[in-house]
């Protein structure tokens, strides 16, 4: 146990600069070039193309700072950051024959880099969490919601980064259908906020080590069997049908054992009545 304590405590004491958050910038806007019309956009309009970018590799920093009152520009005067990850962007789009973008597409390089990746999300919910108390003493929800938003404030600021690209899809809002990043990243939140407080009787460097350890494997088994479906879905339903009723029933999936409705043939039905009805006339 005291080897497990000793092993945690080095491992929060990891530096993310530069080399995680590097690896959190080249995976950033890897996913960003990865959307739907992103390729376009680059060549289009390089700078459209870098700004969105940019807010898939700062996005939980603005929101948070705009969530806190804090100018959201502060992000940019942190120059060594946007220095590297304006270089990342650079090559991931414009390197001659796509070359270090292949390279990092490789599963088990892809595999160590999205790892990386998602360390620096533990070390950025407790940033935010330590950040909104400093703010607000012992103010839970503000903690909670600022660990989520750097956390996760890429996905949570999407719809304002398909903007940028000229795409707008409402339907996509994470609040409708969260993705996993924006789940975990809550449930991060809440649990380093319960440590912060002294709710959980967990030493805070046990519990980063623990957390991430699931974020790599998580990751890791998501992208070896090449699914996105949440890990957590089997709970979210069972408590969706329990404290919601939530039905998991598709709207397609009306009638019984599979047949359609009986709604459209009833239109139908209509449609013919007025049309003799037209002829006897």
């Amino acid at each position: 146990m005291e080897s497990f304590s000793e092993l945690a405590l080095q491992f929060s004491q990891l530096s993310m600069f530069p080399v995680f958050d590097s690896a959190h910038y080249l995976v950033s806007v890897m996913s960003a070039r990865e959307q739907p019309g992103a390729v376009d956009v680059a060549l289009r309009s390089p700078m459209a193309s870098w700004f969105s970018a940019m807010l898939y590799c700062f996005g939980g920093g603005i929101l948070s700072s705009i969530m806190l009152a804090e100018p959201p520009v502060a992000v940019l005067s942190n120059s060594t950051n946007i220095f590297f990850a304006s270089v990342i962007w650079y090559v991931v789009h414009y390197f001659p024959s796509d070359l270090f973008y292949s390279f990092f597409c490789y599963l088990p390089i892809r595999l160590i880099v999205a790892g990386m990746k998602e360390v620096t999300r533990t070390w950025k919910i407790v940033s935010g969490v330590t950040h909104a108390d400093s703010h607000f003493k012992d103010a839970m929800l503000v903690m909670v919601a600022i660990g989520w938003a750097k956390g996760a404030g890429g996905g949570l600021i999407s719809n304002f980064e398909q903007l940028v690209r000229g795409v707008w899809k409402p339907e996509t809002n994470e609040f409708l259908k969260m993705s996993y990043p924006v789940k975990v990243s809550l449930i991060g939140a809440v649990l380093f906020t319960l440590q912060h407080t002294q709710y959980l009787p967990i030493s805070r460097h046990n519990i980063m080590f623990i957390y991430t350890m699931f974020l790599v494997v998580t990751k890791a088994r998501m992208m070896l069997s090449n699914s996105k479906e949440s890990p957590f879905q089997p709970i979210e339903a069972a408590l969706g049908r329990l404290l919601f009723g939530c039905q998991c029933e598709t709207s397609g999936t009306a009638g019984s054992k599979g047949q359609p409705s009986k709604q459209p043939s009833e239109k139908e039905s209509e449609s013919a009545t007025k049309q003799q009805d037209k002829k006897k006339d």
